[in-house]
C-alpha cells in the first residue's frame, strides 16, 4: 500500500507547477479565449451580436486595405529603427559593463543606474520628453541660444522622431539586461587566446564576442519587438496623428467599441509576432547556448 509520502513524490512535480499553471490559465489563457471569441462574433449594423459567430472579421482585417497597408509599413519601419539603434547602443553599453570596468562593485552600481528610469511610469517617462523636444524646449532653447538655427526644429516633437526617441529611451534595458548576463559568461582566456594568437581587436569582436552573444542579441530582440510593435501609447501621445501602427488601429477599432474586429485585428498581432518569436528561435536556439 502506498504511502502519503511516496504518492506527494509520484506527484510533487506536478504540484510544483500548479501555482504556475493557475497563474497562467488566469491571467493569460483566460483572457485570449475571451478575446478569440469576442473576434468571432458579429459586428453589425450598429453593435456587437453576442452569440452569432463569423469570420467576416478575419477576413476584413486581412485584406489588407490602404489603412492598414500604411499602418503595416509604419509598425514595420518604426520597431526596425527602434530595434537597430538599441542594439547598437545595448551592446555598446554592455560591452564597456562587462570588458572595460574592472571593478565589480562599479559594474553593478552602472547597471543599477541604467534601471533608475524604471522606478517611474513608461508613459510618465513619455511625457516627459514634450519640454525638451517643444518649440520652447530646452533643446531648441539651447540651439537657438547658440545660434545654430534661427526657428525651433519642428521635427523634435509630434513625429516620428520623437516616438523612437523615447521608445530607444525606455527599451535599451531590455537589450542591455540580456546582453549582459550572455556577454558576462564569456571565458575571458578565450579572448587573450585570440590576443596571443596576433588576433586585432575588430577580430575578436567580430568571430568571438558576437557569435557568443547571440543569445543575449536575440532575446533582445524578441523584447524589442513585441514591446514597440504592440504600443500605442507613445504614438498617440509623441506622434501628434503623423502615423499610426497597427497597435493604435486595434486601440481605435476598441474606443469606436468596434469590440469584434479590435479582437481580430488583436489576435491576428499576436500571430505576427508569435511567427517572428518562433522565426527568431528557430535561427538561434537559446535553451542550448545559455
Amino acid at each position: 500500500m502506498e504511502t502519503e509520502q511516496t504518492v506527494l513524490q509520484r506527484y510533487s512535480a506536478y504540484l510544483q507547477i500548479s501555482p504556475l499553471v493557475l497563474i497562467l490559465l488566469t491571467f493569460l489563457i483566460a483572457p485570449m479565449f475571451v478575446i478569440l471569441l469576442y473576434s468571432l462574433y458579429k459586428f453589425g449594423p450598429f453593435s456587437t451580436q453576442v452569440g452569432v459567430f463569423v469570420i467576416e472579421n478575419y477576413v476584413r482585417t486581412l485584406s489588407f486595405d490602404s489603412a492598414t497597408w500604411s499602418a503595416l509599413a509604419d509598425t514595420i519601419r518604426t520597431t526596425a529603427i527602434t530595434w537597430a539603434i538599441t542594439l547598437v547602443l545595448g551592446f555598446i553599453l554592455t560591452y564597456y559593463l562587462v570588458f572595460d570596468v574592472i571593478q565589480l562593485r562599479i559594474k553593478i552600481f552602472l547597471f543599477l543606474l541604467a534601471v533608475v528610469p524604471f522606478w517611474t511610469s513608461g508613459v510618465v517617462r513619455m511625457i516627459a520628453w514634450v519640454p525638451f523636444l517643444g518649440k520652447e524646449g530646452l533643446i531648441n532653447g539651447s540651439l537657438i541660444g547658440l545660434g545654430i538655427t534661427d526657428e525651433p526644429l519642428q521635427f523634435l516633437l509630434f513625429s516620428d522622431f520623437a516616438v523612437i526617441l523615447s521608445y530607444v529611451h525606455v527599451l535599451t534595458l531590455f537589450m542591455v539586461a540580456p546582453l549582459f548576463n550572455v556577454m558576462a559568461r564569456i571565458d575571458l582566456r578565450l579572448i587573450e587566446a585570440a590576443k596571443d594568437q596576433g588576433a586585432k581587436g575588430w577580430q575578436i569582436l567580430l568571430y568571438i564576442i558576437i557569435p557568443l552573444s547571440r543569445p543575449g542579441i536575440a532575446i533582445g530582440t524578441i523584447f524589442i519587438v513585441a514591446l514597440t510593435a504592440s504600443d500605442f501609447v507613445a504614438v498617440r501621445i509623441l506622434s501628434g496623428g503623423t502615423s499610426g501602427t497597427l497597435a493604435t488601429a486595434v486601440f481605435n477599432q476598441y474606443a469606436q467599441s468596434r469590440h469584434p474586429y479590435s479582437a481580430a485585428s488583436g489576435i491576428i498581432l499576436l500571430v505576427i509576432l508569435l511567427l517572428f518569436v518562433g522565426g527568431i528561435m528557430r535561427l538561434v536556439d537559446i535553451r542550448k547556448q545559455l
